[in-house]
C-alpha cells in the first residue's frame, strides 16, 4: 500500500483514539462524533484507491454501499451501520436537546473500530489498488 492510502488510514486510526479518550472522559457527543469521522476516512482511503474522490458524506457513503456493499466486498451490515454512525454524529456535533449515552457511543466507537479494521485488511490485501498508489 502507497504511503497516501497509508496516511488516510493513520488519520482514521487517529479518530479512533480520540473517540475512545472521549469515552474515557464521559464525552458520549464527542466519542461518537470522532467515531464517524474514523469510518469516513477510512472510507475515502478505499475510494481513493479506485481513483475516486466526493465533496460530501451522502456522496462518499452513498457510492461506498454501490461499489463496496451491493457488491459484496463488504457485508450489509456496513450499510446500517454507517447510517448510524453519520446520523450519531449529526446529534452528537448539532443537537442542543438530543445527547448521546454512553452505550450509543460505546457501540458508535466498537461499530467504527470494526469498519476500520476491515477497510485496512482490504486494502492491505491490495485488491482493487491504482497502481499510482
Amino acid at each position: 500500500m502507497k504511503d497516501e492510502l497509508r496516511d488516510i488510514l493513520q488519520k482514521a486510526a487517529g479518530k479512533l483514539k480520540a473517540a475512545q479518550i472521549r469515552l474515557e472522559l464521559g464525552a458520549w457527543d464527542d466519542a461518537a462524533s470522532r467515531a464517524y469521522y474514523a469510518t469516513f476516512h477510512a472510507i475515502s482511503a478505499l475510494h481513493l484507491s479506485r481513483n475516486n474522490t466526493f465533496s460530501s458524506h451522502a456522496q462518499l457513503i452513498g457510492r461506498f454501499n454501490k461499489d463496496f456493499v451491493k457488491t459484496g466486498t463488504f457485508p450489509q451490515d456496513f450499510t446500517r451501520t454507517l447510517t448510524r454512525l453519520f446520523e450519531d454524529r449529526q446529534t452528537g456535533d448539532y443537537d442542543v436537546i438530543g445527547a448521546m449515552t454512553e452505550e450509543e457511543a460505546r457501540q458508535d466507537v466498537e461499530d467504527a473500530k470494526w469498519i476500520v479494521s476491515s477497510i485496512k485488511a482490504y486494502l492491505e490485501s491490495g485488491e482493487n489498488i491504482r497502481s499510482d498508489l
